[in-house]
């Protein structure tokens, strides 16, 4: 009898030790390659991407460039330095490829063939180079860096060399996760012939102004024009107080052999101007754009401009939905672009002669980048059960996978379904909501759920894989995941994504309400094993939802939410996103009435059991709002935990500190939804 137990115990034990071998872990979720930055050779016959893989044990990772023929489809690495090689780019005659190398404050770009043989480094400029792109005609090349203007404390009091201070008399004095390093990115000209650069020159010399912008700006905000004399690129012209208001970024258009800068976008352009695009033959360009001042969530608008009339067009003006990424067609008579109809991203493009706007793909996926083919297109595309990787589309928006990077990762894991569900909100609206079930559910069992709030708080709940926010790994820890596409999301029209600015407390409260209550009907959810989680906006909704959702939730996650408003309007940095989101600042006669949504007005109602996460380099929601909160749960006796990163910012992105974080997460809900 004995030994039948122990014989019982031990199938138990191997069986659920094989059943957790299948599901989703963050370690393996470690082992993962991270696809992105594809290119693709002149002659349209090989395609070039980086990989980046992660050592958890090490807490470092390395980006790799690999290169594949359209015609084998095989994938063959090119560069393995030992550190990281990035932002690979075909020369123009297609006979070399350039990259970037280098620890940071010394990259440098180099070159080799496109098999990866003969690697030869190209520029030695001190401090190195943050990006780079050949001229189409391959007699010059532009290189940004970074350009120090501003003096030091030591440099203003040079007999007081060890004093350690900021004197800061302006806004902008620090940015998303760092402190204004009185240096600011520059573009610069060189001559080039095969390889070699000279006579490097400063094109915004002496500009107090990052070019690309700050601080997600890569050299997709730069172009050159086909004929190589004149460079495109995207600038914001202000500095302090006006740059922390405004979003008002200009397309600039630099001569180079007059040596001239025009402002293209300065008449009746106040918003976002960013990404310019020439066409084949240069007569005309195209950028995104957004209408209102201020909105960084407006819609985005593809703008076409004609140099020869210097008339503008909205080529999207008809179009509900934003439009991004553009590529022109070999002819000049179609541009390609990638906009979101209901939580997915798809390719499009546009007849310019007809005015017509055509769907390419279809499906549950996130299409991110893409470039043309002979035959179609080549895009990097994701969804919520697959990491990206690189598809070729046919005309007909047919898809064919050509990378298989996470292929042994994935294997061994088995994927819970991911169904679309159609709810009805309080005002009588149907709103997307993904409803994402553990591997191998079983209907007849009960499970507890998580409704997830989005942050942004204008980005949708697509079809991403996130690294740290990853729906599987929460389904695959039994858990019935409720991610609703609430007011104030794109991809379902402008009203949809607009309606949330001001109304914060308001009717996205009420969409998050009517998802939950919806699944929580299900026979398959134990609606007494209810938990909210979020980050950023959704952090926000979380420290909401504890003081008003009514005994619904057992357990709340915030991560860098927003606590008290006065006190993150008082502390935050880009200025444009409040003043248009919140209506203005707190102590305006009168007083905007969005300010009565602030969490801790409510927080004398909190009840229920929460752990709050925060960085110490947030500088969009400094990590004191999370302190209030937890110090508020802490003093009304709350059960709750406090998890600060010192070396994070709004993300957590160091590997270790992205497995303690999941584990801290699943360890917090495990305690009080199982």
């Amino acid at each position: 009898m004995k030994s039948r137990v122990i014989l019982s115990f031990l199938l138990l034990f191997v069986t659920s030790q094989l059943f957790a071998q299948g599901r989703l872990t963050p370690e393996k979720m470690w082992k993962m390659g991270r696809v992105g930055d594809l290119q693709i050779s002149p002659d349209k016959s090989t395609i070039l991407y980086g990989v980046s893989t992660y050592n958890l044990e090490a807490n470092s990772g390395q980006r790799d460039l690999y290169i594949m023929s359209l015609e084998d489809k095989e994938a063959v690495k090119v560069t393995s330095f030992g550190g990281s090689e990035f932002n690979g780019r075909f020369r123009p005659d297609g006979k070399r490829i350039g990259f970037l190398s280098g620890e940071s404050g010394s990259v440098q770009l180099w070159e080799m063939n496109p098999n990866g043989t003969d690697k030869q480094q190209i520029t030695h400029i001190e401090g190195g180079i943050t990006g780079f792109k050949y001229a189409p005609t391959m007699d010059k090349i532009l290189v940004t860096k970074n350009v120090k203007l501003d003096k030091t404390p030591q440099e203003v009091y040079p007999d007081l060399p060890q004093t350690n201070v900021r004197i800061i008399d302006d806004l902008m004095y620090r940015h998303w996760d760092e402190w204004h390093d009185y240096r600011y990115s520059h573009i610069f000209v060189a001559g080039y012939e095969d390889g070699k650069m000279y006579e490097l020159a400063d094109i915004m010399k002496g500009e107090p102004y990052d070019s690309p912008t700050q601080p997600w700006g890569g050299t997709e905000k730069i172009a050159w024009s086909p004929d190589g004399k004149k460079i495109a690129y995207t600038c914001k012209k202000l500095t302090g107080k006006d740059y922390s208001v405004s979003t008002n970024t200009e397309i600039y258009l630099y001569d180079t052999e007059a040596k001239t800068t025009e402002n293209l976008s300065n008449e009746g352009f106040d918003g976002y101007d960013m990404d310019p695009v020439f066409s084949p033959d240069g007569s005309r360009m195209v950028w995104m754009s957004m209408e209102t001042p201020g909105y960084e969530a407006d819609k985005e608008r593809m703008i076409l401009y004609d140099f020869a009339t210097g008339e503008t067009t909205n080529l999207t003006k008809d179009f509900n939905y934003n439009a991004s990424h553009y590529v022109w067609g070999p002819r000049g008579d179609e541009i390609y672009f990638i906009s979101g109809i209901n939580a997915t991203y798809q390719l499009f493009s546009i007849d310019l002669k007809k005015e017509k706007i055509n769907r390419i793909t279809k499906g549950h996926h996130n299409y991110q980048s893409f470039v043309l083919a002979d035959d179609g297109l080549i895009g990097t595309k994701m969804s919520m059960s697959l990491p990206t990787e690189i598809f070729h589309v046919d005309k007909k928006g047919n898809e064919e996978q050509l990378t298989f990077t996470n292929k042994p990762v994935l294997d061994g894991i088995t994927m819970g379904n991911v169904e679309e569900r159609w709810i009805e909100t309080t005002d009588g609206k149907e709103m997307l909501t993904w409803v994402i079930y553990p591997p191998n559910f079983d209907p007849d069992k009960t499970y507890p759920a998580l409704l997830y709030c989005q942050g942004g708080p204008q980005s949708a709940v697509s079809q991403f894989f996130s690294y740290r926010w990853n729906f599987q790994i929460m389904a695959a820890n039994d858990y019935i995941i409720v991610a609703p596409n609430r007011r104030g999301l794109p991809t379902f029209g402008q009203e949809w994504n607009a309606q949330i600015s001001e109304d914060y407390g308001g009717q996205n409260i009420k969409d998050y309400f009517s998802a939950i209550d919806a699944v929580a009907k299900e026979a398959f959810v134990d609606e007494n094993r209810l938990g909210a989680v979020g980050a950023s906006y959704g952090g926000f909704s979380v420290f909401y939802l504890a003081g008003h959702h009514e005994g619904r939730f057992s357990a709340f996650i915030s991560h860098c939410g927003m606590y008290n408003f006065e006190s993150w309007y008082g502390s935050t940095e880009e200025y444009w996103f409040p003043n248009h989101d919140l209506g203005g600042p707190f102590w305006e006669d009168p007083r905007p009435e969005s300010y009565k949504y602030s969490p801790h007005l409510a927080v004398e109602k909190w009840d229920t059991p929460i752990l709050i996460i925060s960085g110490g380099n947030d500088f969009r929601i400094p990590y004191t709002e999370s302190m209030q909160a937890f110090h508020a749960a802490q003093l009304q006796d709350i059960p709750s935990k406090f998890l600060f990163f010192p070396d994070e910012s709004h993300f957590v992105l160091q590997p270790q500190n992205a497995v303690l974080w999941q584990r801290e997460f699943f360890g917090w809900l495990d305690k009080w939804l199982k």
